[in-house]
């Protein structure tokens, strides 16, 4: 029974998942190649603790694999989430990307799983402890600054248990 549970658990979250992409309008198909940073991306407001984070929503495979490449900067309480069809072990690098960052891989239900500091301009892999569907990435030192770490708590509509 936990198995019928789990997967009817999963199948719901996906569907969500999805449901709140397609009702933000993320499920557009732009193919072009970026040149330069991609700044009209969507945005979804998200909280850890009393922070409140204005976030653009990477969610098509294109907007993932620009990213916050080619930015020169990003206000301090902006960053970028990187939304994923489903699970798996996530792994980014920095090419193309002029800011230092730092990248918390985050649970379906709004958990960080982990945090990785990642050095600009560079074709290092920085990969998720474990299967994530979530990526955020701020300015590096925000979360550091912050005190939040590994295990805190990610809020907003994504993470919103039914």
């Amino acid at each position: 029974m936990k198995t019928s549970s789990a997967a009817s658990t999963s199948v719901a979250r996906r569907a969500l998942t999805a449901s709140l992409l397609l009702a933000m309008g993320l499920w557009t198909g732009a193919t072009a190649a970026q040149e330069g940073p991609q700044l009209d991306l969507q945005r979804v407001e998200l909280t850890v603790g009393m922070h409140r984070i204005d976030a653009q929503v990477a969610a098509t495979p294109q907007q993932r694999q620009t990213g916050l490449m080619h930015r020169k900067e990003m206000p301090q309480h902006e960053g970028m989430l990187f939304v994923f069809e489903q699970q798996a072990q996530q792994c980014f690098w920095m090419k193309n990307t002029l800011l230092p960052l730092t990248a918390a891989f985050v649970d379906d239900d709004g958990t960080v799983v982990n945090l990785v500091d990642m050095k600009p301009q560079t074709l290092d892999s920085h990969c998720s402890t474990k299967p994530v569907r979530y990526v955020l990435e701020m300015n590096q030192g925000w979360f550091a600054k912050k005190g939040i770490k590994a295990g805190a708590k990610l809020g907003g509509a994504l993470f919103r248990r039914q």
